[in-house]
């Protein structure tokens, strides 16, 4: 059906004369009168007659009329819907107790004006595709990978350089140091189930294993970060990578440790992916946010910070 013509038809009930109707609608009498007689013709019916004091509805055309006007709230809403600055900033996260998380609750916090969807996408190819489609905004990454450059429509910047930290049990020899250098991590286990091959997090960590000769486990299956925990916690010999800014909750029993990593600090780089043609209003106002808040928290660290050398540079 021709909402065209359906909105006409509602213009001139509002209206009461074709003529009137032709004014509010900035058009011609004669394209009211068109757009009235083809939607007749599609429904089968007479829908006004005239009268001396103007078009008035015939049976037919007052049984049509809600539902004509319900066409065109569904019309307005269907396009509220995906319209920049009417639908909410959809934002991947990758997980809920990460860095990006966090981010975007301060953001939300800070701009409660600004609708929001947050979404949970799994790896940069996937979240790239979503950019470039429209189906999402933006997508927190660590942006580039070796050979596997971003592509020329999709931009970045780095917001925020998250450090590492050692989470280990109460029984572990490193448990009650203040901080840990990388060279006092070699010979030592770290297990990290999560790492999928073919992430930019698993290569990341392939870069720091190749530069430090650190030695981190990624066998066995992924039962999630309860296990993780709980193994931890129980096996002295054993011990894991988190991030300052990754929220674990643990029971009191486990006195599991997060002791900083140093000289230098393997910091995560977290960067902001967007389309360089994406309208949407508020991503200027997520991207000046990030860079006024998530900077400060960048860690220097002791002996300074590291990251990959093919991260995309601050």
């Amino acid at each position: 059906m021709d909402l065209e013509a359906v909105r006409t038809f509602v213009a001139v009930v509002e209206a009461g004369q074709f003529q009137k109707a032709a004014g509010d609608l900035s058009i011609t009498q004669q394209a009211v009168s068109k757009r009235v007689a083809a939607l007749e013709r599609d429904l089968g019916v007479r829908l006004f007659t005239r009268a001396p004091r103007g078009a008035e509805l015939t049976i037919d055309g007052q049984a049509f009329l809600p539902h004509a006007r319900e066409l065109l709230r569904v019309a307005e809403r269907a396009g509220a819907s995906v319209r920049p600055g009417r639908r909410p900033l959809r934002v991947d996260v990758i997980a809920s107790r990460v860095a990006p998380s966090s981010l975007m609750r301060g953001f939300h916090q800070a701009h409660p004006e600004v609708d929001l969807d947050v979404v949970m996408l799994f790896d940069v190819e996937t979240a790239v595709a979503a950019i470039r489609s429209g189906a999402i905004d933006a997508s927190f990454r660590a942006v580039a990978m070796p050979g596997r450059p971003l592509p020329e429509d999709i931009e970045s910047v780095r917001v925020l350089d998250e450090p590492h930290q050692l989470l280990t049990g109460p029984a572990h020899l490193l448990a009650n140091a203040r901080s840990v250098t990388l060279a006092e991590l070699t010979g030592h286990r770290i297990w990290m189930p999560g790492l999928a091959p073919g992430t930019e997090w698993s290569a990341y960590y392939d870069a720091l294993v190749a530069e430090f000769g650190l030695t981190i486990e990624a066998t066995g299956p992924n039962f999630g970060s309860d296990v993780l925990l709980d193994t931890v916690a129980d096996t002295p010999g054993l011990a894991t990578f988190t991030t300052a800014r990754t929220r674990l909750v643990w029971p009191t029993g486990h006195d599991l440790r997060r002791i900083p990593v140093t000289d230098p600090t393997p910091v995560y780089p977290h960067s902001l992916l967007w389309h360089r043609d994406n309208p949407h209003p508020a991503l200027p106002v997520l991207r000046a946010h990030l860079a006024n808040t998530a900077g400060t928290a960048n860690s220097q660290g002791v002996g300074g910070t590291w990251a990959p050398s093919w991260v995309v540079p601050q």
